[in-house]
């Protein structure tokens, strides 16, 4: 066979990889000038004796991308490539090229995963960022408009997309699960209808009502007049929320009746949230240990990922205003086994069940934010997120041991009630970085060093990027909030905790700040700072 990298005059890429290698004494190439491949998302050099397709790649017509197998003994009459003019791509049945929608430190994660995926070709992320690009973990295809579900469509046909998983709640809520469904390519991600349980928490709370799901006492109020009355009865502390998506700054615990007022006035007079806060719910004060749950759903079998505990409040010791969290670590010792089953009994079956008889089958990922109630022991439901949690996707991340694709392929077919988990031994623990100010107003574009350096600490770290670009001298800069999610893996959650925290140390970003106590609670020996 003539030689493949020679015959298209240009390079074969791996998804993924950094660098182009050689492949001279190869049976597949002549090692000619023009001849390089690089293995998107590999550490190492493998055998090209394992490809099985080429096709091309967006950026140039010279460019393409090269799908390797993992079958034994491939020889050259099992190597196929350019199926047809337009580039489209027929993937053997049994692997799958996965498209990530999102591009902060979730979908960071979850690409990671998927590229450990045995049956994963390729990972594609769009728009992802400039970390998951320069990490290898995914291609990201920056100039694909995730709001217009056609071109999202048009992109999967073209490059083979076997399986999309949609991160962030935006798209879900505006409906790109049901276009892509309606186009015959497997999502992973609730329908507009389903995504609801996110997109209003009224909603939420009233599914609670109707199907004895165990949550906070609470009023739903458009009028601000009629709120602060009910606050006047209630006392403080208690909680106010504004009804829609609020990029989880929405969520105000008022200790006082005071704070409560303003909290309802920013929402229903200033309109601080736009129409997000147009309605709010005031909510009973819960008092005990916050946890995650996630459960993977595929319409009516829910499957239990490993426990998990954020760290909402910005500052040490939880205080400060709520963020969309600054650190993660699963296990959570709070949730035992005993109250995992509890909350699969009372919560999370109840929800599925429920949401099947209104009429929005729920298939994805259901997020609980629970509390474990100090006066009762048992959860009570919080919130509900329809995606995986930022940052507890990357603590699970990292201690997923299955196939992450055929997982969430099993959801998308309704085979749910045949698949089992597997989970490393020990602890994980994410420390996230953010710019100072957050979560109020914050400086961007400001140069963060040594990342690499960090990764190398110590094994089984990994920094997960949540808003970084490059700038013009190829530096990382920060361009959001929250920025990084410096991650680590250990024996148990003291080893997990002191890689992750010296990793942090190795970082150079006087512009950034974290929580010196991620893993409070459950290490109270380590409350104060270190």
């Amino acid at each position: 066979m003539a030689c493949v990298g020679c015959h298209v005059g240009g390079s074969l890429s791996f998804l993924g990889s950094r660098a182009g290698r050689k492949l001279a004494g190869n049976p597949f190439c002549c090692g000619g000038s023009n001849s390089l491949v690089s293995f998107v998302g590999h550490s190492s050099w493998k055998s090209f004796a394992s490809v099985c397709v080429v096709k091309p790649f967006i950026c140039t017509r010279s460019e393409f991308i090269v799908s390797a197998s993992k079958r034994s003994g491939a020889n050259s009459d099992k190597f196929s490539y350019l199926s047809n003019a337009n580039g489209s791509l027929k993937v053997s049945e049994d692997r799958v090229v996965v498209l990530v929608i999102g591009g902060g430190g979730r979908e960071h994660a979850l690409c990671y995963a998927l590229q450990r995926s045995p049956s994963c070709d390729a990972v594609f992320c769009a728009p992802g960022n400039a970390g998951i690009a320069q990490s290898g973990n995914a291609t990201c295809i920056s100039d694909l408009d995730i709001s217009d579900s056609q071109a999202v469509i048009s992109f999967c046909h073209k490059w083979g997309v076997g399986l999309v998983v949609i991160g962030p709640e935006a798209p879900l809520v505006a409906g790109l699960a049901n276009d892509l469904f309606k186009a015959g390519i497997p999502t992973f991600g609730p329908s507009s209808e389903a995504a609801v349980l996110e997109g209003s928490k009224d909603f939420m709370k009233k599914l609670c009502d109707k199907y004895d799901i165990p949550t906070a006492k609470y009023q739903t109020f458009t009028d601000p007049s009629n709120a602060k009355e009910y606050v006047r009865q209630q006392g403080a502390p208690i909680v106010v929320k504004a009804d829609g998506l609020a990029a989880g700054k929405g969520v105000i615990v008022a200790m006082t009746v005071e704070e409560a007022f303003e909290a309802i006035d920013s929402m229903l007079v200033s309109g601080a949230f736009g129409s997000a806060g147009s309605r709010v719910i005031i909510e009973e004060f819960l008092e005990g240990e916050e946890a995650s749950f996630f459960a993977i759903v595929d319409g009516e079998t829910a499957l239990p990922l490993e426990s998990a505990q954020d760290h909402k409040r910005v500052g040490d010791g939880d205080t400060g205003p709520n963020t969309g969290g600054m650190g993660a670590y699963s296990p959570a010792p709070v949730l035992t086994k005993e109250l995992q089953s509890v909350v699969m009994e009372s919560i999370i079956y109840p929800t599925v069940k429920g949401m099947a008889a209104e009429g929005c089958k729920f298939v994805g990922v259901l997020y609980a934010g629970l509390m474990i109630e100090k006066k009762t022991g048992l959860p009570k439901l919080i919130e509900y997120n329809v995606r995986f949690g930022d940052p507890e996707c990357q603590v699970l991340m990292m201690r997923l041991e299955s196939d992450l694709a055929q997982v969430l392929l099993a959801a998308c077919r309704g085979e749910l009630d045949n698949v089992s988990l597997n989970w490393s031994p020990g602890s994980a623990m994410v420390v996230v970085m953010a710019s100072k100010g957050y979560p109020g107003s914050y400086k961007k574009g400001t140069v963060i060093k040594n990342l690499e350096e960090a990764e190398l600490v110590a094994p089984m770290v990994k920094i997960f990027h949540a808003g970084t670009a490059l700038d013009s001298d190829s530096n990382f800069i920060a361009t959001g909030g929250r920025v990084l999610g410096v991650t680590a893996k250990g024996k148990d959650l003291a080893e997990a905790r002191s890689k992750a925290y010296d990793a942090v140390g190795a970082i150079s970003w006087p512009e950034g700040f974290f929580r010196q106590d991620i893993g409070w609670r459950a290490l109270p020996e380590r409350q104060s700072s270190r």
